[in-house]
């Protein structure tokens, strides 16, 4: 019997129960077949409930994060899934994956990282059970200037399955971060290997973590003014697999048209910071008081400086205060 089958089923039907005999009918198996499929599901984790004279139902406490989980949620095609319960970066080990000539459309997804990495050199929280953090592997040929572009991206696949899945609206700070009811539930490192005579990407690793609930013990003091969580208290079955599934497949479908920017109007919508004065933060220069006005068709951000000149940021990152 198909195991997937069978969660698929489950999932269609949410909070409401299906009984055995349904459920035996639409896998043409007998009763006692769909329950020893539904014990081997308990036993990889699976929360199954079920009521006598009722039927099972997948519990929204259920929550597993693998591979054929992720698979049956996803619709990309070519794509490569390792999942793992921990790793120290997906990023990291990505990378070392891609300098073995490891092939595009390479997915490590995680339910934890012990050092997950941010932009600009910082750490990222990544507790267990309450996130997702998920690499994929690019080869792009672009030039690197084109890799804004790829982070804005995945900036907007983020925001829509977010908005698809929990109903909630999404915004992005230019560039990288995604945010709900005010506080940042996303962030995206994209890290690049480039040839130092073209000057085009040898390949991409494009790191996503989403914080989908708050951590036991909420998060750590440094991070609570900032840090959110993408979902309220309701959970879905599966939400950390439909969330990597989701993301991934928006993504892709933009990717394998990325000379058209599908998501441009998306990502500029969704940019809160427009028309807000900002703060420029860049490495080795100190801190620059401008006005952000529009997004370029590069995703760079248009300012207009203190003399009234207009500037195209591409690096670095922002600050900006305001209400969401």
């Amino acid at each position: 019997m198909n195991s997937a089958k069978l969660l698929e089923l489950l999932a269609e039907c949410g909070d409401d129960y299906i009984s055995g005999t349904e459920l035996a009918r639409c896998l043409s198996v007998s009763r006692t077949a769909v329950w020893k499929q539904i014990e081997q599901l308990r036993e990889q984790g699976y929360v199954i409930d079920s009521v006598t004279n009722k039927g099972y139902r997948l519990s929204p406490r259920s929550d597993v994060l693998n591979e054929t989980e992720i698979a049956r949620c996803l619709t990309a095609k070519g794509l490569t899934l390792r999942v793992f319960p921990t790793v120290t970066s997906t990023n990291t080990l990505l990378k070392a994956m891609a300098a073995e000539g490891a092939e595009e459309g390479t997915v490590v997804v995680a339910g934890e990282q012990t050092a997950g990495r941010g932009r600009m050199g910082r750490s990222f929280f990544s507790p267990s059970g309450t996130g997702v953090y998920l690499s994929f592997l690019l080869r792009p040929q672009i030039p690197a200037t084109e890799t804004t572009a790829i982070t804005a991206c995945a900036a907007v696949s983020v925001a829509e399955t977010i908005e698809a899945l929990s109903g909630e609206r999404a915004r992005i700070k230019w560039v990288n971060d995604v945010f709900v009811r005010g506080k940042k539930v996303c962030g995206i490192l994209t890290e690049a290997s480039i040839d130092c005579e073209s000057r085009v990407a040898d390949y991409l690793v494009v790191g996503i973590g989403v914080n989908i609930a708050i951590p036991p013990g909420d998060f750590p003091e440094e991070l609570r003014e900032i840090a959110g969580a993408a979902f309220g208290t309701d959970h879905v079955p599966a939400m950390r697999s439909r969330l990597a599934a989701g993301i991934l497949d928006r993504f892709f479908d933009y990717y394998r048209q990325l000379d058209r920017r599908l998501f441009f109007d998306g990502y500029k919508r969704r940019c809160f910071v427009l028309g807000h004065p900002v703060t420029l933060l860049t490495l080795g220069r100190p801190p620059e008081e401008a006005e952000a006005v529009d997004i370029a068709p590069s995703f760079a951000l248009v300012v207009r400086c203190r003399d009234g000149s207009l500037r195209q940021i591409s690096s670095g990152e922002i600050s900006v205060r305001m209400a969401d």
